[in-house]
């Protein structure tokens, strides 16, 4: 299935949205306490007169913030930013491929649970398996999963959830997010069901198409996802100085 029709740029901004936002020439500057690189970085959309000094207005504004400066470097990006900014001793990093699907797909082989809103239960098993940011960023990371309307899916064992995954509805698209499975339950093909039933989910409400990003390293991760129909369909990498 062919990605072009759709904007994925903006459909991950949409979906993991930074708590605070402030637009400089047509580029968006977002943070949300550093904790993950999407919702702590530049979206580069505009092409401001002077790229020089929106990257310094854009350094300013993570400097006053004691973050680093990060660029999401995607499709919409600016011309030449990409290389201005490698010039400036940024270092590209996290390259990050974009897959889509359409969401007709088998049924779950495990019973997976889905809610509207994520428990703590929920929230502890994703982040520790997606927590490089330590546990003083699990109230910020569940402020951004928050952030939007979405479905949360889960299969428990043991009293807890082990395999989790987030979904998003955007219209006819559906962006599936924070998917992550427990160590110990890996190899089991809970993750597979996790995404297939969030998939059907989103069928149920009127999703024909699906999208999902996953770093480029991750190959175990791509393989499922290839597995079950998914193709690439661009990507972006970030640079950070």
């Amino acid at each position: 299935m062919s990605g072009d029709s759709l904007d994925l740029d903006d459909l991950v901004h949409r979906a993991w949205p930074a708590p605070y936002q402030e637009e400089l020439d047509g580029w968006v500057l977002r943070h949300a306490d550093g904790v993950t690189k999407r919702a702590n970085s530049v979206l580069p959309w505009a092409t401001p007169d002077d790229l020089d000094r929106a990257v310094d207005a854009a350094e300013k504004f993570y400097a006053e913030r004691g973050l680093p400066c990060v660029f999401s470097m995607g499709p919409r990006a600016a011309p030449g930013l990409d290389e201005l900014l490698a010039g400036r001793g940024y270092r590209a990093v996290d390259e990050t491929v974009c897959m889509v699907a359409s969401t007709a797909g088998e049924p779950a082989a495990h019973d997976v649970e889905i809610l509207g809103r994520p428990s703590e239960a929920w929230l502890t098993a994703w982040w520790a398996v997606d927590g490089r940011f330590g546990q003083d960023g699990l109230a910020a990371a569940g402020r951004i999963v928050r952030g939007v309307p979405a479905s949360y899916a889960a299969v428990g064992r043991d009293g807890g959830p082990v395999a989790v995954g987030r979904s998003v509805l955007q219209g006819g698209t559906l962006g599936i997010y924070c998917m992550a499975t427990q160590p110990h339950a890996r190899r089991q093909g809970l993750g597979r069901s996790v995404l297939r039933a969030l998939l059907a989910h989103g069928r149920a409400r009127g999703a024909s198409k699906a999208y999902l990003v996953v770093v480029a390293s991750n190959l175990a991760a791509r393989a499922m996802y290839a597995s079950e129909g998914f193709t690439p369909a661009g990507g972006y990498h970030y640079r950070v100085r």
